[in-house]
């Protein structure tokens, strides 16, 4: 059922100038006590912003490549809609930025900025990808006074620099320790999970592998033997046909203290204290484990994907000085766009890409054993090889597979 706005007020709105009005609306079904409608009236957000209204949002991703570039769509999003954005990596990753962009890629624009923090681990390859474990563990210790003090500058600084002061943060799903630094400043945090719903449940269901003696393994025969393919029917918001191999790979440890076990065990049990949970996916297309995961946790879900789609439609390439924004990108890795000219001169869907992401890694004969299966399936393929993929090696391909994979 639909409610009319009475025709005054409407008359009233169009002789008002844009974005003035904040509007306010409790639901049809919501009620308020009279000493909470009292404070809602003392203590709207508005108090401490600057004249012009804009509220100003602090990103926090995962300091990893496939964190980062969802996070960096939602804050161009956020932008795109008011708000002013400070985008916070890693000072390790900053370095990677301006050695793989240039210094105009941090340069910022108004009304979007960047800002670092320490990651706490020690000085490593500048243009390699950190330990997984390592970062997990560092982020979860070291990061929650370095992400305090810095939203602490920024509203200190706020009066000298034109700029509003802080008033939300929103901050990778596993970087919970984002929520603790708001609560201080007395701002809301949401957690962005960049992924799936169905991947967050997957996760989330680590807790009752574990009570339930699933994993961790028992010993490393179980990887091959067999006991991956035990069915496991009854997890929150999963399948029904689920097996243990299913899972996110964390759950391959024969290590009840597995860093990147307990770390995702640790950080979805703390999504319940942020103010909300934004997802990168869209109703229709997950709706059972949306719903899961609104069963389980108390802060509102909302769904803001497919993020690629949504930024091409608020973040053109050109016209109107929205193409700046469009051009800042967050990639960690020197692009090579030599490929460009090679695909051109394909059919269009005829070329298979392969692409790892930023932080797999595999053995020689791995790397080997893909590659022959990519020559053998008589398509033109584009592969992106970085030069960390193998194990404690460089990423070398045997010179019989360049000659029959030639041009």
């Amino acid at each position: 059922r639909s409610y009319p706005v009475p025709v005054h007020a409407a008359h009233a709105l169009i002789s008002i100038p844009t974005h003035s009005v904040p509007y306010v609306s409790l639901n049809f079904f919501s009620f308020l006590p009279e000493n909470q409608s009292l404070d809602l009236h003392r203590h709207h957000p508005g108090d401490d912003m600057r004249a012009d209204g804009k509220p100003h949002a602090v990103c926090v991703p995962y300091p990893a490549q496939g964190h980062a570039t969802p996070m960096m769509k939602l804050a161009k999003v956020l932008h795109s809609r008011g708000f002013h954005v400070t985008f916070v990596y890693t000072e390790h990753n900053h370095r990677r930025l301006v050695r793989s962009r240039g210094a105009g890629a941090v340069a910022g624009l108004p009304g979007f900025r960047f800002a670092t923090i320490p990651d706490g681990l020690p000085p490593s390859d500048p243009d390699a990808t950190q330990d997984q474990a390592s970062i997990c563990h560092s982020t979860t210790t070291t990061c929650l006074p370095h992400l305090k003090s810095l939203l602490g500058g920024l509203n200190n600084s706020a009066a000298g620099t034109g700029t509003p002061p802080v008033t939300c943060v929103v901050a990778d799903s596993i970087m919970s320790f984002a929520v603790d630094a708001a609560a201080e400043l007395g701002v809301p945090c949401a957690l962005f999970w960049t992924a799936s719903a169905c991947g967050y449940m997957g996760y989330y269901n680590f807790q009752f592998l574990v009570d339930h003696g699933l994993t961790p393994l028992k010993g490393e025969e179980q990887l091959t033997n067999g006991y991956l393919d035990t069915p496991v029917t009854n997890a929150l918001g999963m399948t029904k046909h689920m097996r243990l191999r299913d899972f996110p790979s964390f759950v391959r440890t024969t290590d009840r203290d597995d860093i990147l076990l307990n770390f995702m065990i640790h950080e979805l049990e703390r999504a319940s204290r942020a103010d909300a949970v934004i997802v990168n996916t869209f109703d229709e297309m997950e709706q059972p484990a949306l719903d899961a995961m609104r069963a389980i946790l108390a802060p509102p879900v909302y769904t803001i994907g497919p993020l690629n789609f949504v930024v091409e439609q608020l973040v053109p390439d050109g016209g109107d000085g929205s193409a700046s924004l469009a051009a800042i990108r967050p990639s960690l890795w020197r692009e090579d766009r030599s490929c460009l000219e090679w695909l051109r001169g394909r059919e269009p869907r005829s070329v298979v890409y392969v692409n790892f992401g930023s932080i797999t890694t595999m053995t020689s004969q791995e790397l080997v054993e893909f590659a022959w299966g990519l020559a053998n399936c008589g398509c033109d393929f584009l592969w992106i090889v970085r030069n960390d993929l193998v194990k404690g090696n460089a990423a070398m391909l045997p010179l019989e597979f360049l000659e029959a994979t030639k041009g």
